[in-house]
């Protein structure tokens, strides 16, 4: 299992935020730039970079910094939040970004999203799925950074690209997002016994190198942190088995 580091902007800052809450924002003291050079140098092959207005907004606001972070040799960006149509996917693309982070679209213009797969290539698209529990315990989609509700479960989402060159998917527990309080393991184990044929992105909750060895254990294709790596809650010796970039440790 591959761990990806997150970068979260917003107006152009490092932030993270509490559960998807706006009004319950962390920033931090350190810039994009700073922070991806950082887990250049522990050895991680990919980032991940949330443009947390465009996702609350559609539109993205934070594409200067972005391809400033896509120009860096050694590294691959996935970038998601505010992409809702091809002409912002194609844009990413040209500036350098490797893979790209749909989420609300394919919820709100699945016709159109399922297009992107023939158009751009299944390597370079992932789906972003966030979900919270229903009151039945089913995981129920939420879009537009969080802040709408869906009648679709996760797993009628995924349904939705069946057939249609769905191969990379990131999904968030938003209860987990940002609190350091375990990720959901039981949720990705079903995942994987599910659609074993999909890379999974699992993301939300990750605190310390024994939450990545619980998720990497379901067979999952990848961790992403944000909040643990930022407060370096992990030391370097802890990440490498999960960083295969990384050097041995002296």
């Amino acid at each position: 299992m591959l761990l990806i580091p997150s970068i979260d902007l917003r107006g152009g800052e490092c932030v993270r935020l509490l559960k998807g809450d706006f009004a319950a924002e962390t920033r931090y003291a350190v810039s994009a730039q700073e922070l991806l050079e950082r887990y250049r140098r522990l050895g991680a092959p990919w980032v991940h970079v949330v443009d947390l207005d465009g996702a609350r907004d559609g539109t993205l606001a934070n594409r200067t910094t972005i391809a400033t972070l896509a120009a860096r040799s050694g590294l691959h960006i996935q970038v998601g939040g505010g992409v809702r149509s091809a002409e912002t996917c194609a844009a990413l693309l040209a500036d350098g970004v490797a893979r790209v982070v749909v989420g609300s679209a394919a919820i709100e213009q699945t016709e159109l999203v399922r297009e992107w797969f023939a158009r751009f290539g299944p390597e370079r698209l992932c789906l972003a799925f966030d979900i919270h529990f229903d009151a039945a315990g089913t995981p129920r989609i939420r879009t537009r950074g969080w802040t709408r509700e869906s009648a679709l479960s996760l797993w009628e989402a995924i349904e939705l690209f069946a057939g249609h060159g769905l191969r990379h998917v990131l999904c968030t527990d938003i209860e987990r997002d940002g609190a350091l309080g375990g990720p959901n393991v039981a949720l990705y184990a079903e995942g994987m016994r599910r659609h074993p044929e999909l890379a999974w992105q699992a993301s939300g909750g990750v605190r310390d190198h024994r939450d990545l060895s619980a998720l990497a254990a379901t067979g999952v294709a990848a961790a992403i942190s944000g909040k643990a790596l930022l407060e370096e809650r992990m030391s370097s010796e802890e990440l490498q088995p999960f960083l295969p970039s990384a050097s041995s440790p002296a």
